[in-house]
């Protein structure tokens, strides 16, 4: 899976550009808000990356910022929300920047983009609305953490909700510190 690339950009079409990453053209496909945030052609760029294979082709959709590539994950899950449609809702930004939007009442952010009807936005809001609900007010700091904790990334690998992970392991009893451990407990609790 090509998760990340870095290299020069040799051409920038409407909605993609050709990234020379050590003499190999990769035509890495961006949002309209990426495309406008884009460097001048023969100039250095960083992406993240998703590739989409299918029968009929291999795409690679490109992001500025990691969490633009996470949601653009969540939001290719959602049944009928194509990879176009998926890549311009992702250039909002993250869940957390959309659940700001739900919060203030802005319903309306899925307005003007490409292949997405009134049906299709009523949709895809009521799908990240379930999704949004799992986000807790977690600092930054504690996101992190979270992230790194190896008894979490177990418990998300063997197929854990991170809601479910994420409340497991911060009830855990601070004095236990052995990764095997917190894991042993943390399926004890998740089997209760």
């Amino acid at each position: 899976m090509i998760a990340y690339l870095s290299g020069k950009i040799i051409k920038k079409a409407d909605n993609f550009v050709i990234l020379d990453v050590n003499g190999v053209g990769y035509e890495v496909f961006l949002s309209e808000a990426s495309m406008g945030k884009l460097p001048e052609q023969g100039s250095d760029f960083k992406c993240f990356c998703y590739l989409e294979a299918n029968e009929r082709a291999m795409r690679v959709y490109g992001f500025l910022t990691f969490e633009e590539l996470e949601l653009f994950k969540v939001i290719r899950n959602i049944q009928g929300a194509g990879p176009k449609a998926s890549l311009e809702i992702s250039s909002i930004g993250s869940l957390e920047k959309i659940k700001a939007l739900m919060d203030k009442g802005n319903l309306n952010f899925l307005d003007g983009i490409s292949g997405i009807g009134e049906k299709r936005a009523q949709k895809i809001i009521l799908e990240l609305t379930g999704k949004i609900k799992g986000l807790s007010n977690l600092s930054k700091k504690e996101k992190e953490l979270l992230e790194n904790d190896e008894a979490y990334l177990a418990l998300t690998k063997l197929g854990f909700s991170r809601e479910k992970a994420k409340k497991v392991i911060l009830e855990l009893p601070k004095d236990i510190k052995n990764t095997q451990e917190r894991i042993k407990v943390s399926l004890q609790i998740l089997g209760k």
